[in-house]
């Protein structure tokens, strides 16, 4: 396989495993909190994720590009020297964001929640939000890191911290509640609160990971220093200026789904209240802001990781002016996330009921489950938009990725609240969907245009997958069918995991076996894959 598809499945393979541990302890934790304890935790950690990146200014993912450009050119010096001064920068904006998040969270709290009778309170959302704030004194530094050995098209840091991050935070979040709950006898806020505080011992642990990598790791970049021959010189003041040129749209874009989910939180409380669904707005909101979307984002991590592997590759064949390379680079990151995306998102879609009962129980699936069928195919959206602007960003076209998303949050703003008054709670999700939707098509307007690439390969081979995913609902459908004769899935939560079970493996072996046999996967991948023919016994 080329580099580029090595590395996505490093860091995607870690992303996804990252992803799915952070959904999978949503099962323990809801049923020690519940919705109320899920609404909380995801009108907390919204605005925490929008510091992180303002704090980060978009650095990490831009110095993984400037160090990528300047190892093409052989010059490692500037990108060690770029790599120390970022760091320095972001241990105090970090600090500087903690101080804002932490005094601000009160102010927040009010904006967003408007009633004081419901089962969250500002109140709560202020403390949980104060306590998640600490992780901001950490991370944006120890970003910079992960960003240092991307550019050096290294993914193993970053997949290995990643992953530790999370197992250390999940089981603070577990141990902790527990202990505060069912021990002590405290409140759901006190362990939410708690909860939200793993972030910064996640983060603790993430960097004594990347400490002993870059211990084992610097012998080897002071030799590529000393070996050099030349380097450009330049001065502090000019490699910010170059840095923040690639770091400013960098912001705004990993921003994205954050603010999606800040204007939700702004408008969906007052509005679902104003409409008269006051008595199914905390379960709405845990469905949309934690547990489901837990489950959404789970399909386009494929985009994160791919988006992240592939922009130093890219970046580099763009900067060599190799059309050639770098345009068959962004047919195969498109037809990645097309090829696994489309199917996994359809998947939840019509599994939504035996997902969301396998995992949170039945209660409220009504609600719940109705919602998760609607946002499970907005993961696509989200996974386009990521990996469509990681291209922009890889031939200099970063300034177009901030004016697509722009356009999208503003018709997010103007509508959200119209279409939750018109379509309840799943409103929200529509107006989300149209956002995205927005963005990804003048995405992919601009790549046509900037680079005047043609879409006839990725096209072709979409239809393909569209057509093997129809195939795939068609036989998920019929075993959903049969089942329902046996086993009551639709009101017990043993007989929901018994056809999530059945309904997935049964549209995992349909879909992969087509794809498989058509020389799908091979062609797209660049290369026979022998994982999937051992699954399919081929």
């Amino acid at each position: 396989m080329s580099k580029i598809v090595r590395g996505t499945m490093l860091l995607t393979g870690a992303s996804f495993l990252s992803k799915f541990l952070g959904m999978i302890y949503l099962i323990p934790f809801n049923a020690l909190v519940g919705a109320e304890g899920g609404a909380m935790y995801g009108y907390a950690y919204t605005p925490y994720s929008i510091f992180i990146s303002i704090s980060t200014v978009g650095i990490p993912v831009a110095v993984s590009k400037f160090v990528s450009k300047y190892n093409s050119l052989g010059d490692y010096e500037t990108g060690m020297r770029m790599f120390k001064a970022g760091s320095t920068l972001m241990l105090g904006t970090g600090f500087v964001a903690f101080l804002i998040l932490f005094f601000s969270a009160d102010w927040l709290a009010q904006m967003q929640i408007t009633g004081d009778e419901a089962e969250v309170t500002a109140e709560d959302v202020a403390f949980v939000t104060r306590m998640v704030s600490f992780a901001l004194i950490i991370i944006p530094s120890m970003s910079i890191v992960r960003g240092f050995f991307q550019g050096h098209q290294s993914m193993g840091p970053t997949a290995v911290s990643q992953v530790v991050e999370q197992i250390v935070r999940i089981v603070f979040i577990l141990v902790g509640s527990y202990i505060i709950i069912q021990l002590l006898g405290g409140s759901v806020t006190t362990a939410v609160g708690f909860s939200t505080f793993a972030a910064f011992i996640g983060a603790i642990a993430s960097c004594v990971v990347l400490a002993v990598y870059w211990k084992k790791r610097k012998p080897f970049l002071q030799r590529q220093i000393a070996q050099q021959r030349y380097t450009y010189d330049f001065q502090i003041g000019d490699l910010f200026k170059e840095l923040f040129r690639y770091a400013g749209p960098f912001v705004l874009v990993g921003l994205a789904i954050p603010l999606y989910q800040i204007i939700d939180q702004f408008t969906f409380e007052p509005a679902m209240v104003a409409s008269g669904r006051s008595d199914v707005w905390v379960p709405a909101a845990a469905a949309i802001l934690t547990y489901g979307h837990k489950v959404v984002i789970i399909p386009m991590t494929i985009a994160t990781g791919l988006s992240l592997a592939m922009l130093p590759s890219l970046t580099e064949s763009f900067t060599k002016k190799d059309d050639q390379l770098f345009t068959t680079q962004i047919n195969q990151a498109l037809q990645i996330i097309l090829v696994l995306v489309i199917p996994a998102s359809v998947g939840i879609a019509i599994l939504s009921d035996e997902v969301y009962g396998s995992l949170y129980g039945m209660e409220d699936i009504a609600v719940t489950g109705t919602l998760l069928t609607w946002y499970a195919p907005v993961a696509l959206l989200f996974a386009l938009f990521t990996v469509t602007s990681g291209i922009l960003q890889g031939i200099d076209q970063q300034n177009y990725a901030v004016i697509s998303l722009l356009a999208g949050l503003f018709a997010k703003v103007l509508l959200n609240s119209q279409l939750i008054h018109m379509f309840g709670a799943k409103g929200a999700i529509f107006g989300t969907a149209i956002a995205a939707g927005i963005a990804v098509i003048l995405n992919f307007w601009r790549i046509k245009t900037a680079i005047d690439f043609r879409f006839k390969q990725t096209i072709k081979r979409t239809i393909l997958i569209i057509i093997f995913t129809l195939v795939m609902c068609i036989v998920v459908w019929i075993l959903k069918g049969i089942m329902g004769l046996f086993i009551p899935y639709e009101e017990e939560r043993w007989a929901a995991i018994v056809m999530l079970a059945i309904g997935a493996s049964g549209g995992a072996v349909v879909y992969l076996g087509l794809a498989y046999s058509s020389t799908l996967l091979e062609r797209i991948f660049g290369g026979r894959i022998p994982l999937v023919g051992r699954f399919l016994r081929r």
